[in-house]
This record gives C-alpha cells, structure tokens and sequence, in this order.
C-alpha cells in the first residue's frame, strides 16, 4: 500500500505543480538525524536505563514463579489437597503480578512510552522546527521524511484546502 501511495502522492504533487509553476519538495531521514543528535541519544540512553531497570524487576517475579512451580511439580503428587491449592493459587497470584507489572510498564499505555513520548516531545520539537525553518528559508513546497511511513512534515499554508473542503461540506 506504502509503495503505491507515495508515488501518487508525489505525481499529484508534481502536477499540481506544474499547472501553479515549479514546486520544491524535499525530503529528511529523521531516523539519521535523530542518530546523531546529543540530546536524543540522552533521552535514548534514559529510557533505555529505565527499561533495564523495570526488565531486571520483570525477571526477578518470573524467577520467582519459576522457581514456585518447579517445587511445585516435584511435590504435588505428595502433598495435600489443601497445600496443592494454596500453591496453585499463589502461582495464580504471580502469574497475575507478572501480567500486570508487564501492562504497567511495557503496555500501551505503560510506563516506558509515557516515559518515552516526555524524554523525546521536545527533542522532536526542536526537530521540527529545524525543519521548518530549513523549509522556509530555503522555500520548500512540501518536505517529507523517508524514514518511515509517509509522513508530510511540512507544507506551505498557501496548499491548505482544508477551508475549502469544509465549505464544500457546508460545515
């Protein structure tokens, strides 16, 4: 899907372009920028003491568990019905702090990209406006990054129909 949008993309750009004049558009590999930029490579480092932190934690309840149900499977066949189910539980119990502590902290909405999205909104704010200002000065049309999906970083407001569409809609 990727290799058939970004050429259609880019033609309609083209020759939106030719009917107005020349367009400038260009293009950024954020991912190279963001390599060899000192303060992503900070917050980088951050996040990554923190995930080294929270897995250690992580690994040390499965070892746990672990070691609870090797000595379980060694022992249920002589222990009481009573025990057997204290022990099923509390292994139930474990596998449930796992699970959660994994949410909590690897999720969705977990702790690392929290963490991550306040280590890494200013570096990529101060990305951006790089690239605006780059864009501006140099007079770029559009400017794309090629690093991942395609993704518009800037536009001139002067292609904005945002307004028109609306009031095609009548909203």
């Amino acid at each position: 899907m990727k290799r058939i949008l970004f050429p259609c993309v880019l033609l309609l750009l083209v020759f939106t372009g030719l009917s107005y004049g020349q367009i400038k558009i260009g293009y950024v590999d954020s991912d190279a920028i963001m390599d060899k930029l000192p303060d992503a490579q900070d917050a980088k480092q951050k996040l990554d003491v923190l995930v080294q932190e929270w897995q250690g934690e992580l690994n040390k309840i499965e070892n746990t568990w672990k070691t609870k149900y090797d000595d379980y499977e060694k022992r249920k066949l002589i222990m009481t019905d009573q025990v057997r189910t204290e022990l099923e539980a509390e292994l139930v119990k474990l596998e449930k702090q796992i699970s959660d502590y994994r949410e909590k902290k690897f999720g969705t909405n977990g702790e690392m990209f929290q963490k991550q999205d306040e280590l890494m909104k200013p570096v990529q704010n101060k990305v951006f406006s790089a690239i605006k200002e780059v864009a501006q000065e140099e007079d770029y049309d559009y400017v794309f990054d090629r690093s991942g999906d395609i993704l518009l970083l800037y536009a001139k407001d002067k292609y904005d129909i945002t307004v028109k569409v609306l009031n095609k809609l009548k909203l």
